[in-house]
């Protein structure tokens, strides 16, 4: 299933002149990561992704070149060829983990407030501007985490979700927002760095906000958002505690 043309605007929108091709880099390989691109998809031609990013053929070849020397995409030749995708890129446990020990729970409260600022925004939004189509989508990008069954999986599809539920709120700058919050905090939340996450609590919660906007119950599906991203943040600050009380344990002599 290819991206939606809303979806793609946000992952190949033009670049400013000080970025190149580590740029391109980057907001491909976070758009695997989060579920926006998925293994087997296509990319755009070469002469398309060029005129969407804003940059030379030159600097768009040695990005691919990059990404294919990481293992992400290969480029096959022929009728049917073209870059496709053939794997996410590795999780980092290790700067995860320094991640979490750097940030304060402060910090990771003030993340989680963002995000609940922006997800609420957008399920009030998606009440009032969804289409049927759209919501048949998010039913089936909620439904995600259940065929999930890794780290990696659960994370880009518990990020699909919640970038989808903007892409229906037809609000490029609230998705926009989303993507980055999801590539800040989304393999944070599913590697299981000091304690599993609850896949199937995730879904049903999923599935709840969803079912509140087919519904067209925007207090609701307020309610239920600010309830999930809570439970979310909770994760991550005792995640946080739990690897600092470890650090501290082995720094005793």
């Amino acid at each position: 299933m290819a991206s939606p043309p809303s979806l793609q605007s946000q992952i190949y929108r033009s670049l400013p002149e000080t970025e190149r091709s580590e740029a391109i880099v980057r907001r491909i390989s976070t758009a695997i990561s989060l579920g926006m691109l998925r293994v087997g998809e296509r990319l755009p031609a070469e002469s398309e992704l060029s005129e969407m990013f804003g940059v030379a053929g030159a600097t768009l070849r040695e990005a691919l070149a990059s990404l294919r020397d990481q293992g992400v995409v290969e480029t096959r030749r022929g009728r049917n060829g073209g870059t496709f995708v053939v794997q996410s890129p590795a999780t980092q446990e290790d700067q995860l983990r320094q991640y979490l020990r750097d940030t304060s729970i402060a910090d990771l409260r003030d993340l989680g407030d963002e995000q609940t600022a922006v997800a609420s925004a957008a399920a009030r939004l998606a009440c009032d501007r969804a289409h049927p189509k759209d919501l048949d989508r998010l039913d089936q990008l909620a439904r995600g985490l259940e065929h999930a069954d890794s780290p990696e999986t659960q994370a880009r599809a518990d990020s699909r979700f919640h970038i989808e539920l903007a892409v229906v709120a037809q609000s490029p700058r609230l998705t926009a927002l989303e993507i980055r919050l999801q590539a800040e905090m989304g393999q944070l939340l599913w590697t299981p760095l000091a304690g599993v996450f609850d896949p199937a609590a995730a879904a049903r919660e999923h599935a709840a906000i969803a079912e509140s906007i087919r519904e067209d119950n925007p207090d609701k599906a307020q309610r239920l958002v600010l309830e999930h991203i809570r439970r979310n943040t909770y994760h991550l600050i005792d995640t946080k505690l739990t690897l600092t009380h470890a650090g501290e344990e082995q720094e005793i002599p």
